[in-house]
């Protein structure tokens, strides 16, 4: 009774999920299509904020410079409290361009801001002395193709969108890459359908920090970075911030690429607890919820598959199959075997636990750790 039981919640589970959800598995909102040119190309500045990235800043920057922009384009590096020489590999990387880079010294982080939105606070503030159109907002670990801000600026011009994110393709290299990473970008657009954050009218508002495209004037009205100082899932705090004032999109892209490696289990499980018990609102309640959901949803089909009988074996084994089938338009943007999908209840599983490590992290007052600060939202260490 207990087995037809969980078959049957597990099957309704994946058919509200593959049909419900705008088809998010087909990964087919994507920058593939030719955008016409604007009459006039928009003034742009990018900001980036770094803190001890001198491994990636350089390559990073280097990119932004060798854009074929036919607008006006500055950069600006906030240093923020870096002691491994950011800046000056930054301020390398700039020389020899038309206008350089202009490297930002952070200030002081003062309470209730987190790190990488303070750095922001102060690189858009200056930025702002020019009156670009455009902020470019893009992390120390993302590398642009050329034509990367002129699709996206021509995206805005001719949609009207407030912002334009591309969620950049993240390396996949490693073996703790390949059995993450694909996963990553699965859940992220399960739970974000970015056939609806595209929609005016849908809730769902979501954006990739590693690439933001803003509507200067749009973010002011929006209330500026300071409105979202203390979110630790800042990308997707400041999509819903600025979905209020007008349309957003969100795509899956080759133009832009993460160059930041994970080499180690461990350095995914920082990365991903980092913020996955941020996106419960840190509440008890909602992470029972979600593991146990977790549990239904991606492991009670295998488990049925293989331990099961008569037609729950049998349902068991077709929603592991549907399950697999769903994770293939994902693997074959990353050049991945579609044999990792069978893998994926799981990988599911590793990233519940990551889900508790980020939780008991948050208890030990540790929560949100990035490169030696504590997220502003965990208790204060005594």
């Amino acid at each position: 009774m207990f087995a037809a039981a969980l078959a049957a919640l597990t099957a309704l589970i994946w058919l509200a999920l593959l049909f419900g959800r705008g088809f998010y598995w087909l990964g087919r909102v994507r920058d593939d299509e030719r955008v016409p040119a604007p009459e006039r190309w928009p003034s742009v500045v990018a900001v980036i904020p770094a803190r001890n990235e001198a491994a990636v800043i350089g390559e990073a920057v280097g990119s932004l410079l060798q854009q074929d922009y036919p607008g006006a384009l500055a950069v600006i590096v906030v240093d923020d409290d870096s002691d491994d020489g950011t800046g000056a590999v930054a301020a390398a990387a700039g020389q020899g361009a038309p206008h350089g880079v202009t490297v930002l010294t952070g200030a002081v982080l003062p309470p209730g801001w987190t790190g990488k939105l303070w750095a922001l606070k102060q690189g858009i503030a200056a930025a702002e002395q020019g009156a670009p159109d455009f902020l470019l907002l893009t992390d120390a670990d993302i590398a642009h193709r050329p034509d990367s801000l002129s699709w996206l600026v021509a995206k805005a011009a001719r949609d009207g969108t407030v912002l334009t994110s591309f969620m950049a393709k993240l390396r996949c290299k490693s073996l703790a890459e390949r059995s993450h990473v694909p996963a990553f970008i699965y859940f992220f657009e399960m739970l974000y359908p970015f056939a609806w954050v595209r929609q005016p009218k849908a809730r769902t508002a979501a954006a990739a920090g590693g690439c933001v495209l803003l509507k200067t004037e749009a973010l002011r009205v929006a209330g500026g970075i300071e409105s979202i100082r203390n979110a630790l899932i800042d990308d997707c705090s400041l999509a819903r911030r600025l979905k209020a004032v007008g349309p957003i999109w969100l795509g899956l892209t080759e133009r832009v690429h993460s160059i930041r490696p994970y080499e180690s289990f461990a350095d995914v499980r920082q990365m991903i607890s980092r913020s996955a018990y941020a996106q419960l609102n840190y509440s008890p309640l909602l992470l029972l919820g979600t593991l146990f959901g977790m549990f239904v949803t991606y492991l009670a089909a295998p488990l049925l598959a293989l331990f099961g009988h008569g037609w729950p074996q049998w349902l068991g084994i077709a929603v592991w199959a549907a399950m697999a089938l769903s994770f293939v338009p994902t693997l074959r943007f990353y050049r991945l075997s579609p044999l990792w999908g069978i893998a994926l209840p799981g990988i599911a599983m590793l990233y519940a636990l990551y889900t508790f490590d980020s939780a008991f992290k948050h208890w030990r007052r540790r929560g949100g750790q990035w490169k030696g600060r504590v997220h502003v939202n965990a208790p204060s260490l005594q």
